[in-house]
């Protein structure tokens, strides 16, 4: 059973997810624990033709020893050097990462430490993050579970009857349960695309966000602003797997008020919980955390732009991720049970021939652009967003829910 959920998925992410019309090469960026699936992805390419196939490995014992090393020793430690994924960028190969968590494995690392890998991480592949922002390359960010992080959701049970019980849950959020999984996110990502003809029709100058949390916040949206999903139609190829997200990004000068968190954020492998942000004129100007502060103070501060907003998603909270009631603590996830924003860089394909534009001309139309992108999840059953449109307030999303 499992094995075939894993082949409908590899299936699925190299044959729909990605796109090699541009280029016959592909990079997979991956952990060892999901080594065997990754053979089944190279089986599957292979099959398509695909013979450049470079794989990006990474464990999570080294990451941890590494880790370790004083900041100096981080910074200018190779393993934290991404410059390999210029290299196929420039290749215009196609990017598939798999996001797996590893729970508690890198509690004992400082916050500093993580933060400064992961810069070293995001700045080092500039090219790879100019195409992906253009949309020049094909790529996909995808969901892969691991033992470890199976067994931290379902202690009682074996690794193994972890995994499976973990794979099942989330195949079901994927489609993978479905007798043509492929079928079906076509049909899902042509309804998306109508609700995102509908908010663009709209013209949104304003959502203000409110909910019994105490969450009460304005966003303001950008002139010539335009709503996406994760499946571009152009490119043929689907971002994010799974998604159920309709976005855009605000102007990132004039965010007003205070939100709350409803889920925990999973950041370079440690925890941020039960948190709050407030901002004004745009900036974050207050935050608090139950778990994880410095962290959470590590991302608004990592560059200037950074404190900033970049996204604004609605997700309905009848998805099918949502369906299956569970925090899975990881992002990827959890944003898609959930509406969510980000704190850092905007999208250039949600401005009016954005993607033609300098960073500094983005900016100026109100699209904020950080070394940093991180999305937390904000929706609940009671979240309420009223839009200013241009014909007038409309109670775009009522109770977790659409309403348009």
């Amino acid at each position: 059973m499992i094995a075939e959920l894993e082949n409908k998925y590899a299936d699925l992410l190299i044959n729909r997810c990605l796109s090699f019309k541009n280029s016959k090469s592909l990079f997979i960026s991956y952990y060892s624990d999901n080594e065997e699936f990754v053979k089944k992805l190279v089986n599957v390419a292979k099959n398509k033709g695909i013979e450049d196939i470079y794989l990006d490995r990474k464990d999570k014992e080294i990451r941890h020893t590494k880790l370790l090393q004083s900041i100096d020793e981080i910074k200018n430690d190779p393993y934290f050097d991404n410059s390999i994924w210029d290299t196929y960028a420039n290749k215009k190969a196609a990017f598939l990462m798999l996001s797996t968590e590893f729970p508690h494995y890198f509690a004992d690392i400082p916050e500093k430490n993580l933060s400064a890998a992961a810069l070293g991480e995001r700045t080092s592949k500039p090219l790879y993050k100019k195409y992906q922002l253009t949309n020049e390359i094909s790529w996909c960010i995808a969901v892969m579970p691991n033992e470890l992080w199976a067994k931290d959701k379902f202690p009682d049970l074996s690794k193994t009857a972890a995994y499976e019980k973990y794979f099942k849950l989330m195949a079901h959020c994927i489609m993978l349960d479905r007798d043509n999984p492929i079928a079906e996110w076509n049909r899902f990502l042509d309804e998306q695309r109508k609700l995102v003809q509908k908010l663009n029709d709209l013209q949104i100058k304003k959502l203000h966000y409110t909910n019994s949390l105490g969450t009460d916040l304005i966003i303001t949206l950008p002139d010539g602003v335009l709503w996406q999903c994760a499946g571009y139609e152009e490119s043929e190829t689907i971002v994010n797997m799974p998604t159920y997200e309709v976005f855009t990004s605000p102007d990132y000068r004039y965010t007003e008020g205070i939100v709350y968190a409803t889920k925990p954020l999973m950041y370079g492998g440690a925890l941020i919980d039960k948190f709050w942000v407030k901002f004004h004129e745009g900036k974050v100007v207050d935050y608090d955390a139950l778990v994880g502060k410095e962290i959470l103070k590590g991302i608004i501060e990592s560059d200037e732009y950074s404190a900033f907003l970049g996204e604004c998603a609605l997700v309905s909270k009848d998805t099918a991720i949502a369906e299956t009631n569970f925090v899975y603590g990881e992002t990827c996830l959890d944003e898609n049970a959930s509406c969510h924003i980000a704190l850092g860089d905007g999208f250039p394909e949600c401005l009016e021939n954005g993607e033609s534009l300098s960073i500094d001309a983005r900016r100026e139309k109100g699209i904020n652009h950080s070394e940093n992108h991180v999305d937390f999840m904000i929706g609940t059953d009671d979240l309420n967003i009223r839009a200013e449109t241009k014909d007038g307030e409309i109670l775009i999303f009522k109770d977790g829910k659409f309403n348009i």
